[in-house]
């Protein structure tokens, strides 16, 4: 058994796929092209937005969209300490400040509660993340944002096509960013990335800063200095391939989510994920809570069964940002779920069987328990 399965999911359009990589070949068009912007409009079809753009990758959207914004030196932005490094990693990379607040331990996503205590003269940016696919709660943040003047990036790279009361996610804050890591719900044949915008300036100026601050009309010339950070063409054609099965892939998700909290549902201490109301989670991950997470994973690994952790040490306590001299205690609830969330399989190939063989031995391991 795997965690996840990409070749299932190969294997399942692999004519389209190969299709799609001849034509590229074919046309010797590998950097931009036809395939890019017909991808870029396709997203922003799918995102109901004015602008997609692509990019190389989920971490790149993400730093572009601050520098975009003239985040730089002696800013602070706000997000979460309980994701990827790659949320807070491209902040200090820009000479910024994360500031972090805790998260609300029912969605794991950003307390929206606690922000306005965080802000600051030298604010300029929240960075809220819709982590394992639910968005979080976009309302409240842009209320405060727009209270505050500051601008909000959603960090959107895993939960493509989730919703929050009828909005997708990317699309409520100024810039929405994604990734097209192979292991995300739309992943690529390696990296990718996108940011997605109503904003024509803010779009210009990341269009600008992907291509080495080159004009679009005039080679050679540029304007500023940017960086590469595009998206090839190879990765775009697979990416509209698979686009087009991403809402039945969603659902399948959903639908393997659903069983799982049917089945598991007062077993033991497990704490199944909570859907928040007027949200469509997408199930990036599905992830439970117990206080006796690592004896459950080491019993399902004894059974084979892939089980994964995100994320084991929150940012705050990441030796990397050491300079802030944060401390365990200072994020209570990013800090107790990091010792009790446990990612089990879920993926839209998955068969029924699979699944059984895990909520079964789960089953075992709390009986045993007992």
């Amino acid at each position: 058994m795997k965690f996840l399965d990409l070749s299932a999911q190969y294997n399942s359009i692999k004519k389209e796929i190969d299709e799609a990589v001849k034509r590229v070949l074919e046309s010797t068009v590998f950097i931009g092209g036809k395939e890019v912007e017909e991808f870029e409009k396709e997203m922003a079809e799918l995102c109901g937005v004015k602008h997609a753009i692509g990019l190389n990758s989920g971490t790149d959207a993400l730093f572009l969209s601050l520098k975009a914004l003239g985040v730089g030196p002696g800013d602070e932005v706000i997000t979460s300490p309980f994701t990827f490094i790659a949320t807070a990693g491209v902040i200090a990379n820009c000479g910024a400040r994360p500031v972090f607040v805790d998260i609300d331990p029912r969605t794991f996503n950003i307390d929206p509660s606690l922000i306005e205590k965080a802000i600051t003269e030298k604010t300029k940016a929240i960075m809220p993340v819709h982590l394992f696919g639910q968005m979080a709660d976009m309302q409240e943040i842009m209320e405060i944002a727009k209270k505050h003047s500051l601008y909000v990036i959603e960090d959107a790279a895993q939960a493509v096509g989730a919703e929050y009361k009828g909005k997708k996610a990317g699309t409520m804050g100024d810039l929405g960013c994604f990734s097209f890591f192979p292991a995300k719900n739309l992943g690529a044949f390696g990296d990718g990335g996108m940011i997605v915008t109503d904003n024509d300036e803010l779009a210009d100026k990341i269009r600008l800063l992907k291509n080495h601050g080159s004009s679009l009309k005039e080679k050679y010339l540029n304007l500023i200095v940017g960086t590469n950070s595009r998206l090839d063409a190879l990765q775009a054609a697979i990416l509209r391939t698979k686009l087009k099965y991403l809402p039945k892939w969603s659902s399948e998700r959903a639908n393997k989510a659903s069983y799982y909290n049917e089945e598991l549902k007062g077993m033991g201490d497990i704490i199944a994920p909570l859907v928040a109301s007027d949200r469509n989670h997408i199930f990036h991950q599905y992830t439970i809570r117990t206080e006796s997470r690592d004896e459950l994973q080491k019993y399902l690994k004894e059974k084979e069964i892939p089980t994964m952790i995100y994320y084991p040490l929150p940012l705050h306590l990441q030796p990397a940002f050491r300079d802030l001299t944060l401390q365990e205690g200072n994020f209570p609830e990013s800090e107790k779920v990091s010792k009790e969330v446990l990612s089990l399989p879920i993926y839209p190939e998955m068969i029924k069987k699979e699944q059984d063989f895990i909520i079964k031995n789960i089953k075992e391991f709390y009986a045993k328990e007992d």
